[in-house]
């Protein structure tokens, strides 16, 4: 009862009257001690020294006792009165903890840390569930240094004028993140958790911060950091169910802190390249709970983007039987392409209410959630709230930064702003087009906004029908602010060298957002319209780039296409529930392009050469007509979970799968229209993480025609196929499938893509591919029409061949029949591409 009135007294005193107890933490030399704990005894209130060691500890006047910790030193308590004149300062000098070796009872051989962690082991889910329910305010403060920047960085250069964008040094260093939030955090098994973001901060910025907390749970058996992104398999913890397999145990000593004894133990992984932490984790005697934990995680232990990451935390009694997290540091360290960058981020959690009672339909799908006041509050808000005192350069920092944005902000209509701005792009560099392509922004008093023109030469291509074409696309972008809109126009011209036909098109999407009561949608818009050069298969299975190497190579020339001068416009709207509609209406006067030319580099490819159109499918080239389409499309993904943001909501996925559903109808007659068909198609997919075991995703698809009275080749239902060595999207096609053998208008198909991708399981195991982080792959893609229509086949495969690619050894199945083997090289990791699922375009959007 003392100690919950003692916590009721300071927290109304807070919001009246408050001074502060700062300091630094040394050691006995007089070396700083970085992160330390202090906390006023008796309650969960408290704070972490920074960098530098300082602490400070906004209370009100009275009477304390504040204990300092340190994980390897001894605890220390002062006593402090703290009058309403002024501040005081407490230093803490800590001594190194010297551990004392208790006589045990073990197993002849073993090391007694063995037997601590067993019974570790035995309460650990006595303690994972221990609290039926908690919340406990938060204060976050996340920062990333540069310690080297290059000066250049997949051939684009980093100028000193972009370093200086930065705040950064002529060498790169310097602070390029900077933010502090305040919240609380509320929890009730068996898995409901939200956090409401009160006050945020980001130096240079008046924008919020990311403040979303890592609440690492050694408790459970898998544990998981940021949300498993730094390795989807998860780290094993070293009390796990299966701990003693994975890890050495040695017992360094005990020691005591408030009559209690706390054994520390040496934890370090049996093999490498296996998810496990390496550190010391201290377990109290007799009731065998966590008490602090240094444990780290390296490249060798599964650690992937980061190089280093080390996680401080120290538990508190919140009252005679729970503990709870007080203090969380993250450490880590990043070295890639020659960038040297460190961050911490610190998490302070205080005033634990254990099992309080939250109102009725208070846990729902938003987890995270911002106030709409979040970023609204001075600097000296921050001064008297943050338990973390901020170093000098992170002073710096906001006072430089947050100087700069009020003047740009004050001053951004102004002539000399936008002179300034316009000035740094600099002149339009000719060459830059060709090669780069050109991105800016035009400045304006009044109207603001981006316009872009993609590198001519990355678009040129090549096929048999055109000959060499290039194609100018050109973008730009809006923002209307005061209605929370986006307007994005994008025009194209195309010109073939052959068949010396110009065509010409342009696409429009506006996109309005609304929020009211908590609820968002957001609208979508567009509208297109010219001359255009199609693929039959409007999933556009085919890359220029791959099918004009092919092309001048081999003679194969699979990117079949046709012209049309078209018309479309559609309008969707995104639920924040999941759900999805949208509705889209085309106009296509369709014509046939045939071949112009035979010129490939080796002419004893001639052979190869094929028509311009689906020859599997149609003995001859079509002959022109109109088609006029609406499609109906719905999709939805039951359970997802948000951000929720003062003006709208993102959303972090679900645990169940996306069930998309498209009804196309042909109509005849209209504006002249040929067609008359219904075709509908049923899409679920999803993924499953099994941690350790690996991932599992997939991707069913049920479809067909319900009215096939007049279909043309454009509209069948085509099989995603591929027949280049490039891989095509996996998930949504066939990597050794020709593009249009399959290609039909039956009443009913079904299709199958299944991957298991191992993520280290067996692979950590091998020394080569441990060695380079090879994982391997598994699955199989299969799709049946009728007997005489079918198709399967199964591949096993590489992943992250050299960081960046993918390499499978496919085998298919025709009709049951071995059909052929091959090779596909895809990209992954940093390139992004086929290695993530791509969703069918659907034909009426643009």
């Amino acid at each position: 009862m003392r100690k919950f009135l003692l916590l009721i007294f300071i927290g109304i005193s807070l919001h009246s009257s408050s001074q502060k107890i700062y300091g630094v933490v040394y050691n006995a030399t007089g070396d700083l001690l970085p992160y330390a704990s202090v906390t006023i005894k008796g309650t969960t209130i408290g704070a972490s020294a920074n960098n530098k060691a300082k602490y400070s500890l906004s209370v009100p006047p009275g009477k304390y006792t504040l204990v300092c910790q340190y994980i390897g030193f001894i605890e220390q308590e002062k006593n402090i009165q703290l009058t309403d004149s002024s501040d005081e300062e407490l230093v803490f000098v800590l001594k190194e903890q010297k551990l004392t070796l208790q006589e045990v009872v073990v197993k002849p051989g073993e090391d007694p840390a063995y037997e601590i962690i067993r019974q570790a082991i035995k309460k650990r889910p006595y303690y994972n569930k221990q609290v039926r329910s908690f919340d406990c305010d938060l204060y976050t403060k996340n920062i990333i240094k540069l310690r080297h920047l290059p000066n250049e960085i997949f051939g684009q250069k980093i100028s000193a004028d972009d370093k200086a964008a930065l705040q950064l040094d002529s060498t790169g260093k310097g602070i390029v993140y900077l933010s502090e939030s305040v919240g609380k955090i509320s929890s009730q098994q068996p898995n409901k958790y939200k956090v409401e973001i009160k006050k945020s901060r980001v130096s240079g910025s008046g924008n919020f911060g990311f403040a979303f907390p890592t609440f690492i749970n050694f408790y459970q058996n898998n544990v998981s950091i940021f949300s498993n992104r730094l390795n989807p398999r998860g780290f094993i913890s070293p009390i796990a169910n299966g701990a003693m397999n994975y890890y050495k145990f040695k017992y360094l000593g005990s020691f005591w802190e408030d009559g209690k004894e706390i054994n520390s133990i040496r934890v370090t992984p049996r093999r490498n390249y296996e998810p496990l932490f390496s550190g010391v984790i201290n377990i109290t005697e007799d009731d065998w709970r966590i008490h602090s934990v240094e444990l780290s995680l390296i490249k060798k232990q599964s650690l992937e983007f980061l190089d280093t990451l080390t996680i401080t935390q120290f538990y508190v009694p919140v009252n005679d039987t729970v503990w709870q997290l007080k203090n969380q540091v993250l450490h880590f360290n990043f070295q890639q392409f020659s960038i040297d960058a460190i961050g911490n981020f610190i998490s302070v959690y205080s005033k634990y209410r254990i099992d309080p009672t939250f109102p009725k339909g208070f846990f729902d799908n938003v987890i995270l959630k911002y106030d709409t006041g979040v970023n609204k509050n001075p600097a000296t808000y921050w001064d008297s709230t943050r338990p973390v005192p901020l170093e000098k350069e992170e002073i710096k920092d906001y006072e430089v930064k947050d100087s700069l944005y009020q003047v740009g902000k004050d001053s951004a209509l102004t002539k000399r702003v936008v002179d300034s701005l316009r000035k740094k792009q600099g002149p339009i560099n000719p060459f830059k087009v060709l090669y780069l392509g050109v991105d800016r922004m035009h400045y304006s008093q009044t109207f603001t906004y981006r316009w872009a023109v993609d590198a001519l030469l990355q678009k040129m291509e090549y096929n048999l029908a055109e000959g060499v074409v290039i194609n100018a696309n050109g973008h730009f972008d809006k923002d209307l602010d005061d209605k929370h809109a986006h307007l994005s126009i994008s025009p194209t011209v195309r010109y073939g060298f052959s068949n010396t036909h110009l065509n010409a098109w342009a696409n429009i999407v506006y996109t309005t957002r609304h929020f009211k009561d908590d609820k968002f949608a957001k609208d979508t818009w567009s509208l297109g319209g010219g001359k255009r050069v199609s693929q039959f298969n409007n999933a556009n299975p085919i890359t220029a780039d791959v099918n004009s190497i092919s092309t001048l190579f081999s003679g194969k020339d699979f990117m079949k296409t046709y012209e049309n001068y078209f018309v479309s416009a559609g309008f969707s709207r995104k639920f924040d529930n999941g759900l999805q509609v949208g509705i889209n209406g085309l106009y296509e006067d369709r014509i046939p392009l045939d071949n112009t030319t035979d010129f490939i580099f080796f002419k004893k490819d001639l052979p190869h050469i094929t028509p311009n159109y689906p020859y599997q499918k149609i003995a001859a080239q079509f002959t022109p007509y109109q088609a006029f389409l609406i499609d109906a499309n719905i999709s939805y993904q039951p359970g997802q979970r948000f951000i929720q943001y003062p003006n709208g909501k993102i959303s972090l996925g679900s645990r169940y799968p996306v069930f998309t559903l498209n009804y196309i109808k042909g109509i005849k007659n209209i504006f002249g229209s040929d067609v008359d068909f219904d075709k509908w198609n049923l899409s679920i997919r999803n993924e499953f993480n099994f941690k350790l075991a690996g991932i599992l995703k997939y991707n069913f698809v049920l479809g067909g025609f319900l009215n096939t009275n007049k279909v043309f080749i454009q509209d069948y239902t085509h099989i995603n196929g591929n027949e280049y060595f490039a891989a095509s999207a996996y998930l949504n096609s066939f990597q050794l499938a020709d593009y249009y053998l399959y290609s039909n208008t039956s009443r009913f198909y079904t299709e199958a893509h299944i991957e298991y991708h191992l993520n280290g399981l067996l692979t950590n195991k091998i020394p080569l591919f441990n060695k380079y982080d090879w994982n391997l792959v598994l699955g199989s893609n299969a799709f049946y029409i009728n007997e005489d229509g079918n198709y399967t086949e199964v591949f096993v495969g590489i992943e992250n061949f050299l960081r960046l690619f993918r390499i499978d050894f496919v085998a298919g199945f025709r009709d049951g029949k071995t059909a052929e083997t091959g090779i596909r090289l895809g990209t992954q990791g940093l390139l992004g591409g086929q290695n993530k699922f791509r969703r069918q375009q659907n034909p009426l959007k643009f």
